[in-house]
C-alpha cells in the first residue's frame, strides 16, 4: 500500500514539523463479541483525537492510519473529505495552524495476524478475547496516529465493550465501567504519561485476573504502592501459577528500585497472557502482554521456568530502557533492547532463584547472537535503518543478544558501579523523552572516565564476530613459558579490544576438570600475550573467555581440543563447561568438526550434564547436526544412533525429573523405527509405562507428531486426541500434526492453507509451517522448492510484514541441502526486486544452507577416521 512503509526521512521531516499534545482514543468493541457471517475479521469503531502544534503553520503532514474506511475527518473544527484525504494508509492534512485539533472517525478491522487488535475465540467455553500488539507500527491499525516513537505524548483511552469482560490499559480505570445498556459499558482510563505509540495497549474478554501489590518505602520516607494484575484466558485459569509470576514480579521491583533510583513510573503493573501472540511479550507501561505458552499446561522443565522468569524482567527493565526514555528512531533500537537483554539476565542473576542464569545467557543468547552476526546480512548494533520494514526485520539476535554481551563486556571494562550510575543519570536527565547513541555514552563517559568513543566505534559501529585462540608454548620442564591470544578479525576487519579472563584447567584425583589459575587480561590486537601465566604447569584445558565476559567465538588448541573429546563432561564448573560445549557447537557449524564428532560427544556427555537448559539446548543440535551437518551417506547410522542414545538416557534418567521430560521428548524428536514408534505408541496406550514419566496433554501431542511423521498416526486418530483436548493448544497440535504425515495430498493442501489462502490465523500459520516440513520427508519436499521461488514475491507484496516474514523464512527449502537448491536460491537473488527485508530472509537462508554443505563435506572427509576420543564405532 502506497505510504505503508514510513521511512526515516519522512519521520525525521514530520518530527521537526510537528509536536504532540495528547490524544484521546475511542474504542466501540462490542462487535467483537458477535460472529462475523462473511468470513472477514469484522471491524470496530475507532474515534481518535489528537491535539498538536506546527512549527511552521500553513504547512501539510499526515496522520497514519491502516482501516477498511474512514467515516469522517474534522480539522480545526472544519470538514475535510475524507475520500481525498485517507489513501489507506495516511489522512493527509493541509493548512496547518500553530495549534491543531484533529478528530478522525474511522472504520477499523480486527487482526488474526496477532498486528493491531488481535480477535481470538476461545473453543472452550465459546468466547472471544481482544488485545493489542502495536511494536514497531501497528498502532495504527486500531486507530489515527503520529506512528514514529519520537512523538511522544499522554493518551487518554474510552473503551466501549460487554459490561461482563475485563478492560484494560495502560493506565487505571478513572471509576467504575458506565452502563451503556444492558449488555455493555464504557471504561474510561487516566491520561498516561508521555509514551510512543507502539507501546499503548488495550486488553479486553472475559480473562481470569489475580491481583496483588507491591510496597516499597522510599529513601524519602514515601510509601510505593504499585497494584499488580496477573491475567489468563478463562480456560486456562487452573494452571495458571500467578503467585509464582508476582513473586519475580516482586523481586525485579526491588531490584530495580535499588540499582535505579528511579522510582516505577507508570503506576500499576498488570501482566496479561494473551493468545495466538507473536513475540515473547511487549513492554507496554502498565500493561506488559506475553504470549500464553508461558502458561504451561502440562510439566515442563526448571529451564521453562526461568525463561519466563527472564522475560517477565526483560520487560520489566524496559520500564526504564524504552518507555521512560525511548530511542528517536529504530536505528537505535539496541537502547532499549539490548539493555533490557543484559539488565534482566542480571536481574535474574541477582534477585531471583535462577541463579544460574548466566549460563543461560551463554548458552541461548549468545548462541543466538553468534548465528545472527555471522550471516552476510550482519550489521552494527547501532544500525542504518532506513523505513519500517528494516525495522520489524533488526528484532533480532544482533540488537538483542549481542547488544547485550556487548554490555557485559562494557561492565568488565567500566565497573558494573560506574555502569549503574550511568544508568541512573541517563533516567534522571532524558526522563520521559527520546535519546540516540551519543545521549548514552555522555553519561557513560562521565560516570567511568572511559574513552567511549574509541569503545563504540569498535563495538556498537562495528559488525561481526571476532574469534579468540590460544596458542602456549612451554618450556622443558612442561611448564607456560608464553601464553598468547590470537585474534581473527570480524569479516569486515575489525579488531576489537576484549576484557578475558583466561582460565587454566587440570584434572584432579578425582577425575573432574577444575580451574588451577585464572587471570584477566586486556586482548587489544591481533596477538596479546598474557604475562600473568608464564611459569604455570602445563594445564589440561585452556579456556579463553571463562566467565563468558566478552563476545566472541572462542577456539580450543589441539591439546585442549583432545581434553574435552575424552573429558568434556568431567569439567566440574557448570559454567566454564557451558562455555566448552559451545566452542565445539562453533567448530562443527564452522565445518571445522566433523558433525559425528559432535554427536559422539553429545552421545557420550550430555547424560552428565547438570544443567537442564544445555542439555536441552545439546538435544537440539545433535538433531540439527544429524539432520543437516552429516554426511547423507551416514545420516541414518546418526539418526538411529541418536535415538539409541536418547531411549538410553530416558530409562536411565531420575524419574519424575526435568532430565527425565527433556529425554522423553528428544526420544520423540528422533524416534523413526518400528521399535522405537511401537514404544511412542504404547506409552500413549499405558501399555508401556516409564516411572515418573507423566504422560500429560501436551506429552501426548509430543508422541503423537512423529507417529503422524512416519504414517503411524492417521487423520482419524488425530481426531480423536483432539476430542480429548480440543482447546486453541489442541487444535494448533492437531494441525501440525495432520501436515507432518508423509503424502503428497497432504503436503499440497498445506502448502494451499498457508501460501494461497488467508483464512488461517498466524498461530496456525506456524503450526502448519512447522509440520510441513519434516525430517526424513526431503524427496515428498522436493516440488516445493520451484514453487517457493515461483511465489514469495507475491506473498511479500500481499500479506501482512509479520505473516510474509513466516512464509518467506518457514518455507524456505531448507531440507533440499544440495548444490541445486544454492544455484536455485542464487538466481532468484540474481534478479529479485529490490526489496531489501524480503532479500534478507533469503540471504540468510541461504547462508545455513551453504554453512550445511560445508559441514557436510567436512564430515564426510573428516569422518573416515576418528579424532582424538572419538570412539572408531560411531565414527565409521
Amino acid at each position: 500500500m502506497p505510504g505503508q512503509n514510513l521511512t526515516i526521512d519522512e519521520a525525521r521531516t514530520r518530527s521537526r514539523l510537528i509536536s504532540v499534545d495528547g490524544y484521546r482514543v475511542d474504542l466501540d468493541l462490542r462487535s467483537a463479541a458477535r460472529p462475523t457471517t462473511d468470513g472477514s475479521t469484522g471491524t470496530f469503531r475507532s474515534v481518535t483525537t489528537v491535539r498538536f502544534r506546527c512549527a511552521e503553520p500553513g504547512a501539510t503532514t499526515f496522520l497514519d492510519l491502516l482501516a477498511p474506511a474512514v467515516h469522517s475527518v474534522t480539522l480545526n473544527g472544519r470538514a475535510v473529505d475524507p475520500g481525498t484525504a485517507f489513501d489507506g494508509s495516511r489522512v493527509t492534512l493541509t493548512g496547518l495552524a500553530e495549534e491543531n485539533e484533529v478528530t478522525v472517525d474511522a472504520e477499523c478491522a480486527y487482526s488474526r495476524t496477532g498486528e493491531g487488535l488481535h480477535r481470538f475465540h476461545d473453543p472452550v467455553d465459546d468466547t472471544t478475547y481482544l488485545y493489542t500488539q502495536y511494536e514497531p507500527a501497528d498502532a495504527r491499525r486500531v486507530f489515527a496516529n503520529f506512528e514514529q516513537p519520537d512523538l511522544k505524548a499522554p493518551y487518554t483511552f474510552q473503551v466501549t465493550a460487554p459490561a461482563h469482560w475485563t478492560v484494560l490499559s495502560n493506565e487505571s480505570p478513572t471509576g467504575d465501567p458506565q452502563p451503556v445498556d444492558d449488555t455493555s459499558a464504557t471504561w474510561r482510563f487516566a491520561p498516561t504519561k508521555p509514551i510512543s505509540t507502539y507501546i499503548t495497549a488495550v486488553v479486553a474478554g472475559p480473562y481470569h485476573q489475580v491481583r496483588d501489590e507491591y510496597r516499597r518505602t522510599l529513601e524519602d520516607g514515601t510509601c510505593l504502592t504499585i497494584p499488580l494484575g496477573a491475567l489468563c484466558r478463562s480456560s486456562l485459569a487452573e494452571y495458571f501459577d500467578a503467585d509464582e509470576i508476582f513473586t519475580v514480579t516482586k523481586q525485579g521491583l526491588d531490584f530495580f528500585h535499588d540499582h535505579f533510583d528511579y522510582p516505577y513510573p507508570f503506576g500499576k503493573y498488570d501482566q496479561a497472557f494473551v493468545p495466538e501472540y507473536n513475540l515473547g511479550a511487549m513492554e507496554n507501561p502498565g500493561l506488559v502482554t506475553f504470549r500464553e505458552d508461558f502458561v504451561f499446561r502440562g510439566k515442563v522443565t526448571e529451564a521453562s521456568y526461568e525463561g519466563r522468569a527472564c522475560v517477565v524482567l526483560h520487560e520489566m527493565a524496559h520500564m526504564w530502557f524504552g518507555d521512560l526514555v525511548t530511542m528517536e528512531w529504530w536505528d537505535d533500537l539496541w537502547l532499549k533492547e539490548s539493555f533490557a537483554d543484559y539488565m534482566g539476565s542480571l536481574a535474574l542473576v541477582e534477585a531471583t532463584r535462577y541463579r544460574d542464569g548466566w549460563i543461560t545467557f551463554a548458552n541461548r543468547r549468545k548462541s543466538w547472537a553468534y548465528r545472527q552476526d555471522q550471516y552476510p546480512t550482519t550489521h552494527p548494533i547501532t544500525a542504518d535503518i532506513r523505513d519500517l520494514e528494516d525495522a520489524k526485520l533488526n528484532f533480532d539476535g544482533i540488537t538483542y543478544s549481542k547488544g547485550a554481551s556487548v554490555l557485559k563486556q562494557l561492565v568488565a571494562y567500566v565497573g558494573q558501579d560506574a555502569f549503574l550510575e550511568g544508568a541512573r543519570r541517563y533516567f534522571r536527565r532524558h526522563a520521559y523523552g527520546n535519546t540516540t547513541l551519543r545521549d548514552l555514552l555522555e553519561v557513560l563517559q562521565e560516570t567511568s572516565g572511559r574513552d567511549m568513543a574509541s569503545w563504540s566505534r569498535a563495538w556498537l559501529q562495528t559488525a561481526g564476530v571476532n574469534v579468540l585462540t590460544p596458542r602456549a608454548t612451554h618450556d622443558e620442564d612442561g611448564r607456560i613459558s608464553e601464553l598468547t591470544v590470537v585474534q581473527e578479525p570480524a569479516p569486515d576487519g575489525t579488531l576489537r579490544p576484549h576484557r578475558i579472563a583466561v582460565g587454566l584447567y587440570r584434572k584432579g584425583d578425582d577425575g573432574l576438570l577444575r580451574r588451577a589459575e585464572r587471570v584477566e587480561a586486556d586482548i587489544t590486537g591481533a596477538t596479546t600475550v598474557v604475562p600473568g601465566l608464564a611459569g604455570a604447569a602445563r594445564p589440561d584445558l585452556i579456556l579463553l573467555n571463562d566467565e563468558d565476559l566478552t563476545y566472541c567465538k572462542v577456539r580450543l588448541d589441539q591439546d585442549s581440543l583432545a581434553t574435552l573429546h575424552a573429558h568434556l563432561g568431567d569439567v566440574a564448573d557448570p559454567l566454564a563447561r557451558a562455555l566448552c560445549w559451545s566452542a565445539v557447537w562453533n567448530l562443527t557449524r564452522d565445518g571445522l568438526l566433523p558433525a559425528r564428532t559432535y554427536l559422539d560427544l553429545v552421545l557420550r556427555f550430555a547424560g552428565q550434564e547438570t544443567d537442564i537448559g544445555v542439555l536441552q539446548s545439546l538435544q537440539q543440535q545433535a538433531r540439527l547436526t544429524v539432520e543437516r551437518y552429516a554426511d547423507p551417506d551416514w545420516r541414518p547410522r546418526g539418526r538411529r544412533l541418536l535415538a539409541e542414545g536418547a531411549l538410553r538416557e530416558l530409562r536411565a534418567a531420575e524419574p519424575g525429573s526435568g532430565h527425565q521430560l527433556a529425554w522423553a521428548r528428544c526420544f520423540a524428536q528422533v524416534a523413526a523405527d518400528e521399535a522405537e514408534l511401537g514404544l511412542l505408541r504404547e506409552l500413549l496406550d499405558g501399555t508401556s509405562v516409564l516411572e515418573g514419566l507423566a504422560i500429560d496433554q501436551e506429552l501426548r501431542w509430543a508422541f503423537l507428531e512423529p507417529l503422524a511423521a512416519h504414517g503411524v498416526a492417521d487423520a482419524d486418530a488425530l481426531e480423536a486426541e483432539l476430542r480429548r483436548d480440543d482447546t486453541a493448544s489442541g487444535r494448533r497440535h492437531q494441525a501440525r500434526c495432520l501436515a507432518a504425515r508423509p503424502d503428497a495430498a497432504v503436503k499440497a493442501q498445506a502448502w494451499r492453507d498457508v501460501v494461497e489462502s488467508e483464512a488461517l490465523p498466524n498461530a496456525m500459520v506456524d503450526a502448519v509451517i512447522a509440520g510441513f516440513g519434516q525430517p526424513g520427508q526431503e524427496e515428498l519436499l522436493a516440488p516445493y522448492t520451484t514453487r517457493y521461488f515461483e511465489v514469495i514475491e507475491e506473498v511479500w507484496a500481499t500479506r501482512s510484514i509479520e505473516i510474509a516474514m513466516r512464509i518467506v523464512s518457514g518455507l524456505y527449502p531448507a531440507s533440499q541441502v544440495s548444490p541445486e537448491t544454492l544455484r536455485r536460491t542464487d538466481a532468484w537473488l540474481a534478479q529479485a526486486p529490490d526489496v531489501p527485508a524480503l532479500r534478507r530472509l533469503v540471504l540468510e537462508a541461504r547462508d545455513e544452507l551453504s554453512r550445511a554443505l560445508d559441514a557436510r563435506a567436512n564430515d564426510r572427509d573428516g569422518g573416515a577416521a576418528p579424532g582424538p576420543g572419538v570412539a572408531a564405532d560411531t565414527a565409521s
